[in-house]
């Protein structure tokens, strides 16, 4: 374990930085989403029993069953809708949450939804099949082939089938992102399949004029939020500031930083710690996206960004060329500076989560004496940026810790094996001297960070100073 820090001045090339001063998310629209949310499922709730879902429960066990299947399924479509402007990325929306708790809060709501579809199906072909006294199996076929959009609804169904089993943890390991990002895409398609079908024969559409007009709005802003902020929004943004590859260098082993140079990238309202979904046009694979962290502050001419072959699209940014377009969506993330409280900042980075740290240290404002930095990696090859870190010390005043070695194996925790006789407490308040003044931003893999935070939650660091940001799917 080592440490360095100083506060001389030096002269050195360094990118041009872009001092921002970005308005602060209003809190009240965190509240105003969950609010909707909550909102919509009442509303749906209220068109069921207007539409006599109350008077149907005692009207005998075919009507009970067959209303309950309504509920379930008019409820398994509005989550499904949630679903979809959740994660369309609306910016207020991304900057309330962030796209790591969007991202959980997604996959809840479509848990939800997908076993409310299940129950929807089940309780529909159970009531059809008592108020037509027939057997089930024949009951299912019929409705699957002669009910109007019942064959696009089925293939609805496989589709988000398909989504949610993949999306279940043990499946999302063995798969690649890019493999897992494409399955996904079927959600699209299952909510454009099953529209037909609530059209053509849900009770709602073909009787209520204010039930009609709450559904179709809820379909509109859901796909005009998805078109505006997932297709339109990244396209004028590409094309506007016409990126392209400047230079690729190699950082260390197996990491890489790409430079991307632009027009009027002054105008692009991202901020150091931020993060961009970004495509390189450099033939077959292209149209994959993968999300890098810029690893420097942003310039008014060009962007940074490092990662670590980690995969396909990781290891193709080695053979990028100068000259190379790219595409992007973002920016992203709210591991910035909107989120700071106090005069200090603590930043804790691990391999490659030291890329939007980086950047970090270098935009924000704090005197000298007033930053800490702890960057754990596995030896001294492996420590990116270590003389970009060392000269922003000298020039800044920082005090660096390296946190060099193998990882503890014999306890959960955030500590190399040298460092075995410290708790990860005591290593904390060793550090970092009086870690309950400082705003701590942390980044690296999963499980480090939550060793991380647990550990300066237990010696007393308020949740609203503690700072993080997950990019795993």
């Amino acid at each position: 374990m080592t440490s360095r820090g100083a506060a001389s001045a030096i002269s050195s090339p360094r990118l041009p930085r872009m001092r921002r001063r970005a308005p602060r998310t209003p809190s009240w629209w965190r509240d105003a989403v969950g609010i909707s949310c909550w909102a919509s499922v009442l509303v749906v709730v209220a068109l069921w029993v207007s539409g006599r879902g109350l008077q149907s429960l005692v009207s005998g066990p075919a009507d009970l069953i067959t209303s309950l299947g309504r509920l379930s399924g008019l409820v398994a479509a509005d989550l499904l809708l949630m679903q979809v402007f959740l994660m369309a990325r609306v910016p207020m929306i991304e900057r309330s949450y962030g796209q790591d708790e969007l991202a959980r809060r997604h996959r809840l709501v479509g848990f939800w939804s997908f076993n409310l579809l299940l129950v929807h199906i089940a309780l529909i072909l159970v009531g059809y099949t008592l108020r037509d006294h027939n057997d089930l199996l024949h009951e299912t076929w019929t409705v699957v082939t002669t009910y109007g959009g019942m064959l696009l609804a089925t293939a609805a169904a496989i589709a988000l089938t398909l989504v949610v089993v993949t999306s279940i943890r043990a499946a999302r390991k063995v798969l690649r992102y890019e493999s897992w990002h494409l399955l996904h895409l079927y959600a699209y398609l299952g909510v454009g399949l099953s529209i037909p079908h609530e059209i053509w024969t849900g009770a709602d559409f073909t009787t209520s004029r204010l039930a009609q007009l709450y559904w179709w709005t809820a379909y509109g802003v859901a796909a005009g939020a998805l078109v505006l902020y997932r297709v339109l929004l990244p396209a004028w943004r590409t094309l506007r500031h016409g990126l392209t590859v400047r230079e690729v260098i190699q950082e260390a082993p197996g990491v890489v930083t790409v430079l991307i140079g632009g027009r009027g990238l002054h105008r692009m309202p991202v901020r150091a710690g931020q993060y961009f979904v970004f495509r390189f046009l450099d033939g077959p694979g292209w149209s994959r996206g993968n999300p890098y962290s810029l690893s420097a502050s942003p310039a008014p001419d060009r962007l940074r960004v490092t990662a670590k072959a980690a995969g396909d699209s990781s290891s193709r940014l080695a053979r990028l060329r100068p000259g190379t377009r790219v595409a992007v969506e973002g920016p992203y993330g709210r591991l910035t500076a909107e989120r700071r409280v106090t005069e200090r900042v603590a930043m804790f980075a691990c391999g490659i989560g030291i890329t939007p740290l980086r950047a970090l240290l270098e935009e924000l404002e704090y005197r000298p004496g007033e930053a800490v930095l702890v960057y754990r990696a596995h030896s001294e090859e492996d420590l990116v940026f270590r003389d970009e870190l060392e000269q922003l010390a000298r020039r800044r005043g920082i005090a660096v810790h390296y946190l060099l070695g193998p990882r503890l194996r014999r306890r959960r925790s955030w500590l190399p094996d040298g460092a075995a006789s410290w708790s990860d407490e005591y290593a904390v308040r060793r550090l970092v001297p009086g870690i309950t003044e400082y705003d701590v931003y942390v980044c690296g893999p999963d499980p480090w960070m939550d060793a991380v935070a647990a550990a300066v939650l237990k010696v007393g660091l308020p949740a609203n100073q503690l700072h993080q940001e997950r990019f795993s799917w």
